[in-house]
């Protein structure tokens, strides 16, 4: 099931807080060889984490982590306007309907349809609190995870080739993507519902159609 958690709130969750951080560092740094940092806890952790973030995490039954995606919007501190505005010219993303989506993780035993939750979670993000559109940093591995789940971004720009490159990608959200998301992941409209209720109350969920 899906969890919508802010940073603050983690604590109340320690097997899930826990084996998230580590599945974030065996991801990062073990399995992609990012330049990470890792503490003693074998926790992987950066200065966004200490931005109260808002967590979208797959629970397992078992309370552990299956998979999670952070969100932070882009009128305050981001890792796509702090290190890669490069990839955009020197431009920043910034405004109250953008927010960023970064690190995105799979524990080593997640399959396709919890990629396609963690995607759906960012969607009724974007329904619950008036978002139009998401940017984040991702890399080639990601591009196929993303066409598979049917939830594609514009690239705004791109450095490095094959495995090593990087882009920096903006997503808008739309009623159809959201049903193909729902598809992918297995979960029910209602039930979807449910988890981001449980989470923030029965604020209606609202999104518009794109113009053609």
């Amino acid at each position: 099931m899906l969890r919508y958690l802010y940073g603050s709130q983690l604590d109340a969750y320690p097997k899930l807080s826990d084996t998230m951080f580590r599945d974030r560092a065996a991801q990062f740094r073990d399995r992609l060889k990012w330049d990470v940092a890792v503490d003693a806890q074998g926790y992987e952790r950066d200065e966004y984490d200490a931005c109260d973030p808002l967590y979208v995490i797959w629970q397992q039954p078992d309370g552990s982590h299956g998979g999670s995606m952070r969100f932070l919007p882009t009128t305050g501190p981001t890792m796509v306007n702090d290190h890669f505005s490069d990839l955009m010219d020197g431009d920043r993303v910034q405004s109250p309907h953008i927010w960023e989506s970064t690190r995105f993780c799979l524990s080593c035993d997640s399959n396709s349809r919890v990629a396609a939750a963690l995607v759906l979670g960012g969607i009724e993000i974007g329904r619950g609190f008036g978002i139009t559109q998401c940017v984040g940093v991702f890399d080639a591995r990601m591009v196929r995870i993303y066409r598979m789940i049917g939830a594609s971004p514009d690239v705004l720009g791109s450095t490095g080739e094959g495995r090593a490159k990087i882009s920096v990608g903006l997503w808008t959200f739309d009623p159809i993507d959201r049903m193909r998301v729902l598809l992918r992941a297995g979960v029910s409209s209602t039930v979807s519902e449910h988890w981001y209720a449980r989470a923030f109350g029965s604020r209606p969920l609202k999104l518009q159609a794109r113009a053609a």
